[in-house]
């Protein structure tokens, strides 16, 4: 174990971690962003049901229903936002005072790990934090030029403005959606990152498991077979 792990500080295996940690977390927003059209991502398959929706408003009468959608998701933007402020002030805490953690790491681990050693550990799980509280703060104020597009979008059908900001109402909710899914990407790798604590190894662990649960409630879950039914299907 001591050709491994080094007491002093971080080492090779522990970089190698992080590498591999980062470049799962980036390919997989990537790939799910910019999928084959064989197999299109859950984030995808709903950004056209997102066009479906601003188009079929045009024809709607009166609009309560999309009023309260869009309420909706802002709202858990923003509450999803200040749980992350409230997770990053509990780390932010917990490193100012690490020596708490120190003898749970040294029992996960049985080596003896530094407060450096620990508050960089801890750091990795603040960025991503940090990161997917950005993107939610990005993904409340998207919705929010997409509600001032559709409050824009003309009631009469006929209006040859109303199809096309109905589109662009679609298009900025779509990217609000991308955000949204972003940081909830960055929460899951967040929850990962604190598996460092208990070593590299473990922390290659949690990254196989966090990139299986990403990857499978996009492109393997139950939600986008049933997204994916056709129609004549869903109705028998």
């Amino acid at each position: 174990m001591s050709l491994i792990y080094d007491t002093n500080g971080l080492n090779w295996l522990d970089a190698l971690a992080v590498t591999v940690f980062l470049t799962a977390w980036l390919w997989l927003g990537w790939r799910i962003g910019h999928p084959t059209a064989a197999r299109p991502s859950v984030t995808v398959l709903m950004s056209d049901y997102r066009l479906q929706w601003m188009e079929v408003m045009v024809t709607r009468q009166p609009r309560i229903f999309d009023a309260q959608t869009m309420m909706s998701l802002r709202q858990s933007t923003s509450f999803f936002a200040s749980t992350c402020l409230l997770a990053m002030g509990g780390l932010l805490a917990l490193i100012g005072n690490v020596e708490l953690l120190g003898g749970l790491a040294t029992r996960l681990t049985n080596m003896e790990n530094s407060s450096a050693v620990l508050q960089n550990k801890l750091f990795l799980a603040l960025f991503m934090l940090g990161n997917a509280f950005l993107k939610f703060v990005w993904a409340n104020r998207v919705f929010g030029y997409c509600s001032i597009v559709m409050g824009a979008v003309p009631n009469d059908p006929e209006n040859p403005q109303a199809m096309p900001l109905a589109m662009k109402a679609g298009k900025l909710n779509g990217r609000a959606a991308m955000n949204f899914n972003a940081g909830l990407r960055s929460m899951y790798f967040a929850l990962c990152a604190l598996a460092w604590l208990g070593g590299a190894l473990v922390l290659l662990v949690g990254v196989a498991v966090t990139s299986w649960v990403v990857w499978s409630r996009e492109f393997s879950s139950a939600s986008r077979e049933i997204i994916l039914e056709r129609n004549s299907d869903t109705r028998s």
